[in-house]
């Protein structure tokens, strides 16, 4: 989208405006503190244009309108890294709606969040000789063998989530990988946390270091963070994905022990965290739409909308288009199977707030279902 004369003003008045308030809030906090000055007028100037323009809510089709027909009679098995993280259960969702509209097979299986369960997952998917597997959420490289045994046998592989960067990877050697860019997910999660907190914030920030993808994600928002001199990591937490649920609790009360009121923002890879962190920020008497203003760096699902729009302990999400990335998934994999390169779409970042969610419990693009069935024949 190119910018308007309209928003090159905008921006140039809240670079005027950054700067400005800043520095005022730096010059009183620094006097009371008798310490340097806090804040970061560039770097907040730069961050308030950056989200203002990853909150909007116009968000044509901008994917592919071409491509080949569907084929007929194909079977595809997506292979979740848990059914309990509700990313990989929302795009699970949607390979399945989409494979229906091309009449094909598709099944899901379990991974149950850990390497041994994905491993038994992969070898039941190679037992079921599909035309296409998908890795959905985990490192290829746990199961690196199968990997190989799958292309041997000349399944397509196709990964959500399964390595850093979008579109084709070569080791591992998947047709296509689908996710929004982490770059830029990192960086305006990070961006937010500047902007909103007028360059000023205690942040924690979780992760699930045994997962590269996410790992990176983290260490992505660590550094875009420190562009800001006003904005202290507290803490860098490491809690894995499946044990979120059993770990949040006590890791947020020893957290809040910790920091108290210093304690001001967080940032996660995964929206769940959250919804794990409420029941100890409730206990300790925090408001829902008060400190800690948390935003998750993906995935989108249902419940984290419900938790922004209804200002529960969450004040921002960076969706994925859950749905709209299983259609793609179906697409990606009808391109492998006619024998023709992939689509190179990539799914622009967006913030969801209650103020621009419009009460909805999803982000994905106008149009689409339509554009893909249209390709597709359908």
């Amino acid at each position: 989208m190119h910018p308007t004369r309209k928003t090159v003003a905008t921006a140039a008045a809240l670079l005027v405006m950054a700067t400005a308030g800043c520095d005022a809030g730096a010059t009183a906090t620094a006097s009371h503190r008798n310490s340097s000055k806090p804040g970061c007028p560039t770097a907040l100037a730069r961050a308030r244009q950056a989200v203002k323009k990853a909150e909007e809510v116009n968000a044509p089709w901008r994917g592919p309108t071409d491509g080949p027909k569907a084929a007929h009679g194909k079977t595809v098995v997506y292979i979740a890294q848990t059914l309990t993280n509700p990313g990989v259960a929302g795009v699970a969702q949607g390979v399945q709606e989409a494979a229906k509209i091309v009449g094909w097979h598709a099944r899901t299986l379990n991974g149950q969040g850990t390497p041994d369960g994905q491993r038994a997952a992969f070898k039941q998917a190679l037992r079921l000789n599909p035309d296409g597997i998908v890795i959905s959420g985990f490192d290829p490289g746990i199961a690196a063998a199968d990997v190989k045994k799958a292309h041997a046998a000349g399944i397509s592989l196709i990964g959500w989530h399964a390595t850093a960067a979008p579109g084709p990877s070569k080791d591992p050697q998947l047709f296509s990988n689908i996710t929004s860019r982490v770059e830029d997910v990192a960086k305006i999660s990070a961006d937010w946390i500047i902007a909103r907190s007028n360059g000023r914030a205690g942040v924690v920030l979780f992760t699930d270091a045994s997962i590269p993808f996410a790992k990176h994600k983290s260490d992505l928002i660590k550094k875009e963070l420190a562009t800001c001199s006003g904005t202290k990591l507290l803490s860098y937490t490491d809690i894995p994905i499946p044990q979120a649920g059993s770990r949040s609790l006590g890791e947020v009360r020893s957290l809040l022990s910790r920091f108290g009121r210093k304690w001001t923002y967080s940032a996660a890879i995964n929206d769940l965290y959250f919804r794990h962190a409420t029941p100890a920020l409730r206990a300790a008497g925090k408001d829902g739409a008060g400190a800690p203003f948390n935003i998750g760096a993906g995935d989108g699902d249902p419940s984290a909308f419900e938790r922004v729009n209804g200002k529960e302990f969450q004040a921002a999400t960076v969706p994925e288009p859950l749905s709209e990335q299983g259609w793609q998934i179906v697409d990606e994999f009808n391109r492998a199977f006619a024998g023709a390169p992939d689509s190179g779409y990539v799914a622009p970042v967006h913030i969801a707030t209650a103020a621009n969610s419009g009460g909805a419990l999803s982000w994905d693009s106008e149009g689409y279902r339509q554009a893909y069935r249209k390709i597709w024949g359908q």
